[in-house]
């Protein structure tokens, strides 16, 4: 009761006359004086009741106090959450496998997405889609608890059968509401067929919209007999995590560390998003890669003691470099050399040219070495651009779970 008067007492001392000021202090007063003297229940009863007279007396109503009070509860809560966003800790979705294994982005089984459809090699493309195609015609769907538990490790398992013989004329996108996917529909020989609450299907090689589509290869004009399996995968979540926003206020960013940035004013065609990736380069220093999938930074090649680089570089020499496996980091003559994407990290033409990372930048570039558009593409990101680390995996519950800085 005293603190709840203490309180209205200080919003209104302004707009109260002098008396009632006074009147309310001195019953806080007596009230506070009772409670310290150790007086007995009865007294203090007695105390509160005169101060509850003297501030319906002196104070001013507040029309709808009900409404008024978790209206206040409502915005301080918000005020609080928002503050802890800005300036201490903030969610983030890892949007792509750029920096897998370290971090993942949203991936499937089925996943044709991954697969290179313009490669020469068209005995290795054929063997690339049928490898999956047997993935999704054995893929073994839990009920029960079992389902349960996937769906806490971020498995969401996806099958729509076929009700009517006919061909897929349209894959709607997801319809949602706020954050959330509702449902996603799928129109065989002029049938619905309804997905409800549909995962994400992450960032696609084609629009996000056509996620669905091209990770399970549900092309249109494809036909189906009833009892069939039109789509049949199973959609793993990316790694969420909170970024600690805090540290950065108090020193800069060191090498090795996952960093977060905005693209907004480099060379990344996504404007006003934000990337993940490690922080390789610091300012004003000069790079290369090396043929041997390493970096030299000043004349000094990184390798598995340099600190946070420890998994980066502690793969197999003679082992090629592969997708969502530590590699190293190639330059773009040693991905033509292993038959990568050709047209990968043309900032770095070869283990002898040197970059001169000038001005106040940084170079990062991505784990997954063969499958991330990074600096080597892009170019620098400006200091002001970094918002904060990587921290902590809060989802899904795997053993990527926990601490998600290294």
């Amino acid at each position: 009761m005293r603190n709840h008067v203490c309180r209205l007492l200080c919003a209104q001392r302004d707009v109260l006359s002098p008396e009632a000021v006074g009147g309310v202090t001195f019953a806080l007063n007596e009230l506070a004086a009772a409670i310290a003297d150790g007086a007995n229940s009865g007294r203090i009863r007695i105390k509160t009741e005169e101060l509850e007279f003297a501030a319906n007396r002196w104070l001013k109503p507040y029309p709808h106090a009900g409404w008024r009070e978790n209206v206040e509860i409502l915005l301080v809560a918000m005020s609080v959450a928002m503050s802890i966003r800005t300036f201490m800790v903030q969610p983030f979705k890892i949007p792509t496998g750029s920096m897998q294994p370290t971090l993942y982005g949203v991936t499937s089984v089925p996943d044709f997405s991954r697969i290179d459809y313009g490669q020469a090699d068209q005995a290795k493309l054929q063997a690339q889609l049928r490898e999956q195609r047997l993935l999704g015609r054995d893929l073994p769907i839990p009920t029960g608890w079992a389902r349960c538990w996937q769906w806490f490790a971020g498995n969401t398992y996806l099958q729509v059968v076929a009700q009517n013989d006919g061909e897929l004329q349209a894959i709607d996108p997801p319809k949602r509401f706020l954050i959330f996917n509702l449902k996603q529909t799928l129109w065989i020989g002029g049938v619905a067929h309804t997905l409800w609450f549909p995962p994400d299907y992450g960032e696609t090689t084609l629009a996000a919209r056509a996620g669905l589509q091209v990770r399970s290869e549900s092309g249109l004009g494809q036909y189906f007999h009833r009892g069939d399996d039109a789509v049949k995968m199973c959609v793993r979540a990316g790694d969420h995590l909170f970024v600690d926003r805090l540290t950065y206020n108090f020193r800069p960013p060191r090498r090795g560390e996952i960093i977060v940035f905005a693209t907004a004013g480099t060379q990344v065609d996504k404007q006003d998003e934000f990337y993940i990736k490690r922080l390789t380069v610091l300012p004003g220093e000069r790079v290369q890669i090396g043929d041997d999938r390493h970096l030299i930074i000043n004349g000094r090649r990184l390798d598995a003691t340099t600190p946070h680089f420890e998994k980066v570089y502690g793969f197999d020499p003679a082992q090629p470099p592969a997708k969502s496996r530590y590699s190293g980091h190639v330059n773009r003559a040693t991905a033509r050399k292993y038959g990568l994407f050709p047209g990968l990290a043309p900032l770095f033409p070869d283990g002898d040219y040197v970059y001169i990372n000038a001005g106040d930048n940084y170079l990062v570039m991505g784990d997954n070495t063969c499958d991330s558009s990074d600096s080597r593409t892009w170019g620098p990101v400006p200091t002001e651009n970094v918002t904060g680390k990587a921290c902590f995996v809060y989802w899904p519950l795997t053993d990527r779970f926990g601490w998600g800085d290294k």
